[in-house]
Protein backbone atom coordinates (compact mmCIF):
# COMPACT_ATOMS: atom_id res chain seq x y z
CA UNK A 1 0.00 0.00 0.00
CA UNK A 2 3.05 2.35 0.92
CA UNK A 3 4.33 1.63 -2.48
CA UNK A 4 1.06 2.46 -4.24
CA UNK A 5 0.80 5.44 -2.57
CA UNK A 6 3.81 6.46 -3.07
CA UNK A 7 3.54 6.04 -7.09
CA UNK A 8 0.40 7.79 -6.62
CA UNK A 9 1.87 10.89 -5.17
CA UNK A 10 4.50 10.50 -8.20
CA UNK A 11 2.03 10.42 -10.37
CA UNK A 12 -0.07 13.49 -8.75
CA UNK A 13 3.32 15.36 -8.85
CA UNK A 14 3.86 14.59 -12.52
CA UNK A 15 0.66 15.97 -13.68
CA UNK A 16 1.39 19.07 -11.26
CA UNK A 17 4.47 19.87 -13.14
CA UNK A 18 3.26 18.94 -16.48
CA UNK A 19 0.61 21.66 -15.72
CA UNK A 20 2.99 24.01 -14.89
CA UNK A 21 5.34 23.57 -17.68
CA UNK A 22 2.12 24.30 -19.84
CA UNK A 23 0.94 27.22 -18.28
CA UNK A 24 4.55 28.42 -19.17
CA UNK A 25 4.14 27.69 -22.59
CA UNK A 26 4.69 30.78 -24.47
CA UNK A 27 3.23 32.02 -28.05
CA UNK A 28 5.34 33.86 -30.14
CA UNK A 29 3.92 37.11 -31.67
CA UNK A 30 5.58 39.68 -33.87
CA UNK A 31 4.57 42.87 -33.45
CA UNK A 32 5.43 45.05 -36.01
CA UNK A 33 6.38 48.72 -35.65
CA UNK A 34 5.51 51.97 -37.33
CA UNK A 35 8.91 52.99 -37.43
CA UNK A 36 12.37 52.13 -36.68
CA UNK A 37 12.74 52.21 -32.37
CA UNK A 38 12.17 55.52 -30.67
CA UNK A 39 11.23 57.21 -27.55
CA UNK A 40 7.81 56.23 -28.08
CA UNK A 41 7.96 52.54 -27.83
CA UNK A 42 10.10 52.84 -25.11
CA UNK A 43 6.64 51.44 -23.10
CA UNK A 44 7.03 48.22 -25.17
CA UNK A 45 10.43 47.39 -24.49
CA UNK A 46 9.78 48.18 -20.93
CA UNK A 47 7.01 45.80 -20.31
CA UNK A 48 9.24 43.17 -22.57
CA UNK A 49 12.31 43.48 -20.31
CA UNK A 50 10.00 43.61 -16.98
CA UNK A 51 8.44 39.75 -18.41
CA UNK A 52 4.72 41.25 -18.14
CA UNK A 53 4.03 39.50 -21.91
CA UNK A 54 6.03 36.74 -20.50
CA UNK A 55 3.72 36.61 -17.57
CA UNK A 56 0.48 36.06 -19.62
CA UNK A 57 2.18 33.38 -22.18
CA UNK A 58 3.43 36.32 -24.79
CA UNK A 59 6.75 35.73 -26.36
CA UNK A 60 6.45 39.53 -27.73
CA UNK A 61 8.68 39.89 -31.07
CA UNK A 62 8.68 43.61 -31.70
CA UNK A 63 10.26 44.28 -35.20
CA UNK A 64 10.99 47.52 -36.70
CA UNK A 65 9.20 49.43 -39.41
CA UNK A 66 9.40 51.38 -42.27
CA UNK A 67 6.12 53.51 -42.12
CA UNK A 68 2.45 53.33 -41.51
CA UNK A 69 1.60 51.84 -44.90
CA UNK A 70 4.19 48.76 -44.48
CA UNK A 71 2.85 48.36 -41.15
CA UNK A 72 -0.73 48.56 -41.90
CA UNK A 73 0.02 45.88 -45.47
CA UNK A 74 1.73 43.09 -42.83
CA UNK A 75 -1.01 43.29 -40.43
CA UNK A 76 -3.91 43.24 -42.98
CA UNK A 77 -2.01 40.34 -45.09
CA UNK A 78 -1.63 38.48 -41.05
CA UNK A 79 1.85 38.51 -41.84
CA UNK A 80 2.16 40.59 -38.11
CA UNK A 81 -0.80 40.38 -36.16
CA UNK A 82 -0.41 43.67 -34.27
CA UNK A 83 1.41 46.46 -36.03
CA UNK A 84 1.73 50.10 -34.89
CA UNK A 85 0.56 52.26 -37.30
CA UNK A 86 -1.59 55.75 -38.18
CA UNK A 87 -5.02 56.08 -37.52
CA UNK A 88 -6.16 58.08 -40.73
CA UNK A 89 -3.72 55.65 -42.83
CA UNK A 90 -5.76 52.55 -41.58
CA UNK A 91 -9.10 54.17 -42.36
CA UNK A 92 -8.07 54.69 -45.96
CA UNK A 93 -6.29 51.22 -46.19
CA UNK A 94 -9.83 49.73 -44.56
CA UNK A 95 -11.49 51.87 -47.62
CA UNK A 96 -9.11 49.81 -49.64
CA UNK A 97 -10.18 46.35 -48.22
CA UNK A 98 -7.68 46.01 -45.76
CA UNK A 99 -9.00 44.75 -42.61
CA UNK A 100 -7.39 45.62 -39.42
CA UNK A 101 -9.27 46.81 -36.15
CA UNK A 102 -7.51 49.72 -33.81
CA UNK A 103 -7.04 48.43 -30.21
CA UNK A 104 -5.31 50.81 -28.31
CA UNK A 105 -4.64 54.80 -29.88
CA UNK A 106 -1.10 55.96 -28.55
CA UNK A 107 -1.57 59.63 -30.22
CA UNK A 108 -4.40 60.79 -28.90
CA UNK A 109 -3.09 64.25 -31.03
CA UNK A 110 -2.64 64.42 -33.83
CA UNK A 111 1.14 64.37 -34.41
CA UNK A 112 1.86 66.92 -37.34
CA UNK A 113 3.49 70.22 -36.91
CA UNK A 114 4.33 73.24 -39.39
CA UNK A 115 7.33 74.40 -38.88
CA UNK A 116 9.00 77.58 -41.01
CA UNK A 117 11.41 80.26 -40.77
CA UNK A 118 10.87 83.14 -38.94
CA UNK A 119 13.26 85.22 -41.02
CA UNK A 120 10.97 84.22 -44.35
CA UNK A 121 8.04 86.71 -43.17
CA UNK A 122 5.94 84.36 -41.76
CA UNK A 123 4.70 84.97 -38.20
CA UNK A 124 1.48 82.47 -38.63
CA UNK A 125 -0.17 80.20 -40.85
CA UNK A 126 -1.83 82.66 -42.79
CA UNK A 127 1.43 83.96 -43.83
CA UNK A 128 1.96 80.88 -46.00
CA UNK A 129 0.72 81.91 -49.36
CA UNK A 130 3.16 82.41 -51.76
CA UNK A 131 5.57 80.13 -49.62
CA UNK A 132 7.46 77.48 -50.49
CA UNK A 133 6.53 74.31 -48.55
CA UNK A 134 8.48 71.32 -49.00
CA UNK A 135 7.14 67.45 -48.34
CA UNK A 136 7.57 64.38 -49.84
CA UNK A 137 5.15 63.35 -53.07
CA UNK A 138 2.20 61.99 -51.63
CA UNK A 139 3.07 62.57 -48.01
CA UNK A 140 0.06 62.57 -45.55
CA UNK A 141 0.12 66.42 -44.33
CA UNK A 142 0.43 67.56 -47.77
CA UNK A 143 -2.88 65.74 -48.87
CA UNK A 144 -4.73 66.77 -45.93
CA UNK A 145 -3.27 70.01 -46.00
CA UNK A 146 -6.04 71.98 -47.55
CA UNK A 147 -7.99 71.39 -43.92
CA UNK A 148 -5.17 73.06 -42.35
CA UNK A 149 -5.67 76.03 -44.81
CA UNK A 150 -9.03 76.52 -44.95
CA UNK A 151 -8.91 76.22 -40.58
CA UNK A 152 -6.47 78.75 -40.87
CA UNK A 153 -7.91 81.41 -43.30
CA UNK A 154 -5.93 80.80 -46.73
CA UNK A 155 -6.44 79.32 -50.01
CA UNK A 156 -4.63 76.00 -50.48
CA UNK A 157 -3.51 76.81 -53.79
CA UNK A 158 -1.95 79.78 -52.51
CA UNK A 159 1.27 78.10 -51.44
CA UNK A 160 3.94 76.07 -53.52
CA UNK A 161 4.72 72.33 -52.82
CA UNK A 162 8.50 71.31 -53.54
CA UNK A 163 9.35 68.11 -53.59
CA UNK A 164 12.06 66.54 -51.17
CA UNK A 165 12.46 63.70 -49.37
CA UNK A 166 11.55 63.14 -45.83
CA UNK A 167 14.90 63.15 -44.06
CA UNK A 168 15.78 66.17 -45.78
CA UNK A 169 13.58 68.49 -44.56
CA UNK A 170 15.25 70.00 -42.27
CA UNK A 171 18.55 70.66 -44.08
CA UNK A 172 15.98 72.05 -46.88
CA UNK A 173 14.98 74.38 -44.50
CA UNK A 174 18.05 75.83 -43.11
CA UNK A 175 19.72 75.68 -46.77
CA UNK A 176 16.40 78.34 -47.56
CA UNK A 177 15.49 76.13 -50.52
CA UNK A 178 11.62 76.01 -48.71
CA UNK A 179 10.07 78.38 -46.60
CA UNK A 180 8.22 75.72 -44.29
CA UNK A 181 7.82 71.81 -43.89
CA UNK A 182 5.60 69.65 -41.62
CA UNK A 183 6.84 66.56 -39.45
CA UNK A 184 6.17 64.90 -35.95
CA UNK A 185 6.05 66.38 -32.84
CA UNK A 186 7.97 63.76 -31.17
CA UNK A 187 11.26 65.24 -33.02
CA UNK A 188 9.83 69.10 -32.05
CA UNK A 189 13.41 69.26 -30.04
CA UNK A 190 15.42 68.59 -33.15
CA UNK A 191 14.16 71.56 -35.34
CA UNK A 192 14.33 73.44 -31.86
CA UNK A 193 18.09 73.18 -31.32
CA UNK A 194 18.42 73.27 -35.59
CA UNK A 195 16.47 76.75 -35.95
CA UNK A 196 17.14 78.17 -32.63
CA UNK A 197 15.48 81.25 -32.37
CA UNK A 198 14.21 81.76 -36.10
CA UNK A 199 11.84 78.44 -36.30
CA UNK A 200 8.10 79.09 -35.86
CA UNK A 201 5.67 76.14 -34.95
CA UNK A 202 2.69 75.73 -35.16
CA UNK A 203 0.71 72.38 -33.61
CA UNK A 204 -2.29 71.32 -36.38
CA UNK A 205 -4.14 70.29 -33.67
CA UNK A 206 -4.37 74.27 -32.18
CA UNK A 207 -6.00 74.92 -35.66
CA UNK A 208 -8.38 72.21 -35.62
CA UNK A 209 -7.26 69.50 -37.51
CA UNK A 210 -6.69 66.87 -34.88
CA UNK A 211 -7.49 63.32 -36.36
CA UNK A 212 -5.52 60.08 -34.34
CA UNK A 213 -2.50 59.86 -34.76
CA UNK A 214 -0.32 56.19 -34.30
CA UNK A 215 -2.70 53.30 -32.51
CA UNK A 216 -1.72 49.83 -32.12
CA UNK A 217 -4.09 47.79 -34.65
CA UNK A 218 -4.76 43.95 -35.34
CA UNK A 219 -5.37 42.01 -38.10
CA UNK A 220 -9.05 41.10 -38.05
CA UNK A 221 -9.16 37.69 -38.69
CA UNK A 222 -6.73 36.89 -35.90
CA UNK A 223 -8.61 39.18 -33.04
CA UNK A 224 -11.83 37.05 -33.69
CA UNK A 225 -9.56 34.02 -33.10
CA UNK A 226 -7.54 35.29 -30.47
CA UNK A 227 -9.32 37.49 -27.80
CA UNK A 228 -7.92 36.66 -25.05
CA UNK A 229 -4.27 36.98 -26.30
CA UNK A 230 -4.79 40.49 -27.84
CA UNK A 231 -7.04 41.05 -24.57
CA UNK A 232 -3.35 40.34 -22.44
CA UNK A 233 -1.37 42.14 -24.75
CA UNK A 234 -3.52 45.73 -24.44
CA UNK A 235 -4.03 45.22 -21.07
CA UNK A 236 -0.05 44.59 -20.43
CA UNK A 237 0.82 47.73 -22.96
CA UNK A 238 -1.74 50.34 -21.56
CA UNK A 239 -0.40 49.39 -17.96
CA UNK A 240 3.11 50.41 -19.48
CA UNK A 241 2.18 52.98 -21.21
CA UNK A 242 0.56 54.46 -17.64
CA UNK A 243 4.24 53.55 -15.42
CA UNK A 244 6.26 55.12 -17.89
CA UNK A 245 4.20 58.59 -17.68
CA UNK A 246 5.03 57.99 -14.02
CA UNK A 247 8.41 57.13 -13.95
CA UNK A 248 9.79 57.48 -17.44
CA UNK A 249 13.70 56.46 -16.63
CA UNK A 250 13.31 52.82 -16.92
CA UNK A 251 11.42 52.68 -19.22
CA UNK A 252 13.29 54.59 -21.96
CA UNK A 253 16.92 52.63 -20.16
CA UNK A 254 15.02 49.32 -21.70
CA UNK A 255 14.53 51.25 -25.20
CA UNK A 256 18.24 51.91 -25.10
CA UNK A 257 19.21 48.59 -23.98
CA UNK A 258 17.70 46.71 -26.77
CA UNK A 259 18.48 48.98 -29.49
CA UNK A 260 22.15 49.94 -28.73
CA UNK A 261 22.61 53.16 -31.30
CA UNK A 262 19.74 55.30 -29.05
CA UNK A 263 20.93 57.66 -26.92
CA UNK A 264 19.36 58.21 -23.41
CA UNK A 265 18.95 61.68 -23.42
CA UNK A 266 17.47 62.34 -27.27
CA UNK A 267 15.11 59.77 -26.25
CA UNK A 268 13.90 60.90 -23.23
CA UNK A 269 13.59 64.18 -24.42
CA UNK A 270 11.50 62.17 -27.64
CA UNK A 271 9.23 60.37 -24.55
CA UNK A 272 8.23 63.70 -22.43
CA UNK A 273 6.74 64.94 -26.13
CA UNK A 274 5.09 62.24 -26.94
CA UNK A 275 3.29 62.51 -23.50
CA UNK A 276 1.62 65.68 -25.12
CA UNK A 277 0.21 63.69 -27.93
CA UNK A 278 -1.02 61.17 -25.34
CA UNK A 279 -2.74 63.39 -23.19
CA UNK A 280 -6.38 64.30 -24.59
CA UNK A 281 -10.02 64.91 -22.05
CA UNK A 282 -10.62 61.76 -23.54
CA UNK A 283 -7.44 59.73 -22.45
CA UNK A 284 -7.26 62.12 -18.91
CA UNK A 285 -11.03 61.74 -18.11
CA UNK A 286 -12.14 58.22 -19.96
CA UNK A 287 -9.28 55.93 -20.49
CA UNK A 288 -5.72 56.21 -21.69
CA UNK A 289 -5.74 54.63 -25.43
CA UNK A 290 -9.21 54.86 -25.85
CA UNK A 291 -10.91 55.76 -29.04
CA UNK A 292 -13.81 58.34 -28.70
CA UNK A 293 -16.62 58.03 -31.40
CA UNK A 294 -17.22 61.53 -32.35
CA UNK A 295 -13.53 61.87 -32.77
CA UNK A 296 -13.73 58.69 -34.89
CA UNK A 297 -16.79 59.46 -37.37
CA UNK A 298 -14.93 62.62 -37.68
CA UNK A 299 -11.41 60.96 -38.69
CA UNK A 300 -13.47 58.83 -41.09
CA UNK A 301 -15.04 62.10 -42.61
CA UNK A 302 -11.40 63.68 -43.33
CA UNK A 303 -10.44 60.70 -44.95
CA UNK A 304 -13.22 60.13 -47.51
CA UNK A 305 -13.19 63.68 -47.63
CA UNK A 306 -9.44 64.27 -48.72
CA UNK A 307 -8.10 60.77 -49.88
CA UNK A 308 -11.31 59.62 -51.55
CA UNK A 309 -12.05 56.15 -49.90
CA UNK A 310 -12.43 53.34 -52.46
CA UNK A 311 -15.42 52.17 -50.38
CA UNK A 312 -17.30 52.96 -47.87
CA UNK A 313 -17.70 51.33 -44.39
CA UNK A 314 -19.12 51.86 -41.20
CA UNK A 315 -16.22 53.41 -39.24
CA UNK A 316 -17.20 51.36 -35.84
CA UNK A 317 -16.10 48.25 -37.42
CA UNK A 318 -12.40 49.73 -37.36
CA UNK A 319 -11.44 50.05 -33.79
CA UNK A 320 -13.01 48.60 -29.96
CA UNK A 321 -12.62 49.77 -26.66
CA UNK A 322 -13.54 46.47 -24.86
CA UNK A 323 -9.88 45.76 -23.70
CA UNK A 324 -9.10 48.85 -22.27
CA UNK A 325 -8.90 48.88 -18.39
CA UNK A 326 -10.57 52.34 -17.34
CA UNK A 327 -9.73 52.49 -14.00
CA UNK A 328 -5.96 53.34 -16.01
CA UNK A 329 -6.60 56.94 -17.16
CA UNK A 330 -3.41 59.75 -18.86
CA UNK A 331 -2.02 61.42 -15.97
CA UNK A 332 0.69 63.87 -15.75
CA UNK A 333 4.10 63.01 -16.72
CA UNK A 334 7.12 63.08 -14.55
CA UNK A 335 9.99 64.84 -16.69
CA UNK A 336 13.57 63.80 -16.31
Amino acid sequence: MRTLATAAAVAVAMTGLAGGASAQKLEKVEFFLNWVPGGDHAPYYFARKMKRYEAVGIDLDIQPGKGSAVAIQRGAAGASPLVLADMGAALIARGKGAETVAVMNVYANSPQGLYWLKSSGIKSAKDLAGKKIGNPPGDAARVVFPALAKNAGIDPASVTWVNIDANGKLAALKSKAIDATTSFYNIHHIFQRELGDDMGFLAWRDVGVNPYGNSVLVNAKFLAANKKLVADFVGVSQKAFADCVADPKPCVEALVEANGALKFDNEMTNWELVTVLMSDQTSRSVALGWHDDTRMAADYDLAATYFKLDKAFDVKTVYTNEFLDKSIKMTQPKTK
